[in-house]
């Protein structure tokens, strides 16, 4: 399982012209699911997201986790993060989990995330537009 988090000011995903999801601070996540993946990975993802520290304290020091500054979600499915281009300028998605598979787990991702969180979605396989304002901009890949 790959993420990029965004520490976001805002962020809102569109399909068809119509918005579907919309935070102010907070985190974008783009998910991309492994075809290896498996509900086990995707609890210690969203674990590690929970409790991941990227927001500035008093002294500015991020040392806040998203609980802390009551901050928001924003969750876009992104098989293309599993895009591997060695050897070619095309990329490969054979990495990638099938869209059965990566489906359900990207919805336990956000089931998982949206205990402690208020989380948005976009729609999975749709063509999204994804607007944010990156706060720092700080930006962190997590790999499981």
């Amino acid at each position: 399982m790959r993420t990029v988090v965004e520490r976001t000011k805002e962020a809102f995903v569109t399909v068809d012209n119509q918005m579907i999801g919309k935070i102010g601070k907070g985190y974008l996540i783009y998910v991309g699911i492994h075809v290896n993946d498996n509900i086990e990975i995707v609890q210690k993802m969203a674990e590690k997201i929970h409790n991941l520290r990227v927001f500035e304290d008093d002294q500015g020091k991020m040392n806040l986790n998203l609980t802390q500054v009551n901050g928001s979600i924003l969750a876009i499915s992104q098989f293309t993060l599993y895009g591997n281009t060695k050897g070619n300028n095309r990329p490969s998605f054979i990495e990638a989990a099938r869209p059965e598979q990566a489906e359900a787990l990207y919805n336990l991702f956000c089931e998982l995330l949206s205990q402690n969180h208020k989380v948005q979605k976009g729609v999975f396989g749709a063509d999204m537009k994804v607007t944010a304002t990156n706060d720092g901009p700080v930006t962190i890949v997590i790999e499981m």
